[in-house]
């Protein structure tokens, strides 16, 4: 199974999913929006599968610091993937894609019911 594992390398989630995969003995490989940015595609079809109010962190502190008008923009999907490639530390992490699809955010019987 080929997993991809999207997130921020010191977000406590990130830390708690990758030690669940560790665990389990899942390979794969991690992109840090940080460092790699993220990709306008992927985040469009990240919310084209989910939603934008699953892929969007409303309750991140870069959120709410966001003017009403930007929030309003991200209501609407391309204005989320919009302010998602602007502003990675937005996206709910981690976002994980595998053979079997995606997954958004750290569930562990979730996960084990997707990667298992």
């Amino acid at each position: 199974m080929t997993i991809h594992f999207y997130g921020i390398p010191n977000c406590d989630t990130v830390k708690k999913a990758r030690g669940w995969l560790e665990a389990e003995g899942l390979d794969y490989t991690f992109h840090d929006y940080k460092k790699e940015g993220a990709d306008r595609a992927k985040v469009a079809g990240w919310i084209a599968d989910k939603g934008v109010d699953i892929v969007l962190n409303k309750r991140g502190t870069t959120f709410r610091k966001l003017d009403d008008a930007e929030k309003a923009a991200a209501e609407d999907a391309s204005g989320a993937v919009e302010l998602l490639v602007a502003n990675p530390s937005m996206i709910k992490r981690p976002v994980v894609e595998h053979d079997g699809g995606l997954l958004v955010g750290f569930k562990a019987d979730e996960w084990a019911a997707a990667l298992k």
